[in-house]
């Protein structure tokens, strides 16, 4: 049972890498029948909730190891990113270029920020709205893959779900940054 939310973190990583292929391989034109985008949905949506799944065992049966801390938010960027990415080479359009630019920006450059800091002994605690952006965003890219697969799920909302996920990704990218000014100020 120990070992079980290091299985997750690394299915998510599988799954979301089987997910990008299959997005890559809708913006080639090779989907005729939907299946693809049907297996990207669900793949992603299983994902997602081992996001939530693998930390929560880790706490409940006293599993957290090193590993899995480096692990998880490992797999969370590759999820959202590969999302991110897979959804514009599957032809996600325009209006959905701009929000999926600000996210993978935020998360590459907190990422950054996170190893600038590490290397002068500062740590970036994630914080509660951190969470909710990461819930946002998964709840917002899910939407995003069901659009074609679901025709009652209106077309805007997902945009708009990207846009408010897109608006607490920057927030907390904003948060980590000012963190870390005074993190590193306080180091000087």
């Amino acid at each position: 049972m120990k070992a079980l939310p290091n299985i997750l973190s690394t299915a998510r990583i599988l799954l979301t890498l089987a997910m990008f292929a299959a997005l890559v391989a809708i913006g080639a034109g090779r989907d005729p029948g939907g299946q693809l985008a049907a297996f990207a949905f669900w793949a992603f949506a299983i994902a997602a909730v081992t996001d939530f799944l693998d930390g929560w065992l880790a706490r409940r049966f006293d599993a957290v190891t090193v590993w899995g801390t480096i692990l998880d938010p490992i797999g969370d960027k590759i999820l959202v990113c590969g999302a991110v990415v897979g959804l514009m080479a599957a032809g996600a359009g325009p209006a959905f270029a701009l929000p999926a630019g600000l996210i993978l920006f935020r998360e590459f450059a907190v990422s950054a920020l996170r190893e600038v800091g590490a290397s002068r002994g500062l740590k970036l605690p994630v914080t509660g709205l951190a969470k909710w952006k990461t819930a946002v965003q998964l709840v917002a890219l899910t939407a995003m893959l069901g659009v074609g697969l679901f025709p009652a799920l209106p077309p805007l909302l997902p945009l708009g779900l990207v846009w408010v996920a897109a608006v607490l990704t920057v927030w907390t990218g904003v948060e980590y940054l000012l963190q870390t000014r005074r993190g590193l100020a306080g180091l000087a």
